[in-house]
């Protein structure tokens, strides 16, 4: 089985992944960690130095690997991985997936994206933060359409990792 974490950045995917995957005694990928190992530089050198289209065809590729593992898995999705592509209909048609979009308001992801957008290449430029704030509601509203695809929907809004891996772990 893989249990797959969709959602905006700072939604939590990583940091509940894991501990959930810990909690399930499940494997864990963060996909973009493996696309970092695969490629050997970080996100943001790949996106700079390769340009986004190099790094959505590298992210596909990534996936496919993560979905053949036959281990159960925990999976954290890039932000911006079902929105790219054929990548959500790639993962809704696979037999043994559980897709949980983490949903976040846009005051919850603009004050957890707030320390540390410069390590984001999404954000690095945004640097006040009504600009921030305003791109983060734009952007989710545009990905919106398919994170709310996914099989289920966590809140994660005022919420402890704790309640949220709860949440999460009743779903499968």
């Amino acid at each position: 089985m893989k249990i797959i974490l969709c959602g905006y950045m700072g939604s939590g995917k990583s940091s509940i992944g894991l501990r959930l995957a810990e909690s399930a005694h499940f494997n864990f990928q963060d996909l973009d960690n493996f696309i970092s190992k695969l490629d050997s530089r970080s996100i943001r050198d790949i996106f700079s130095e390769s340009g986004e289209v190099y790094f959505r065809k590298l992210e596909r590729q990534a996936l496919e690997q993560l979905l053949l593992l036959e281990e159960d898995t925990v999976i954290a999705l890039g932000g911006g991985t079902p929105c790219y592509g054929t990548n959500l209909d790639f993962i809704l048609a696979q037999p043994d997936v559980q897709l949980i979009y983490l949903k976040a308001d846009i005051g919850t992801l603009a004050e957890r994206l707030q320390s540390n957008s410069t390590s984001r290449p999404l954000l690095s430029d945004l640097m006040t933060e009504n600009v921030r704030t305003e791109f983060i509601a734009k952007h989710l509203f545009e990905r919106s359409f398919y994170y709310e695809q996914a099989h289920h929907i966590v809140r994660v809004d005022s919420k402890t990792k704790e309640e949220v891996i709860r949440e999460c772990t009743r779903l499968f």
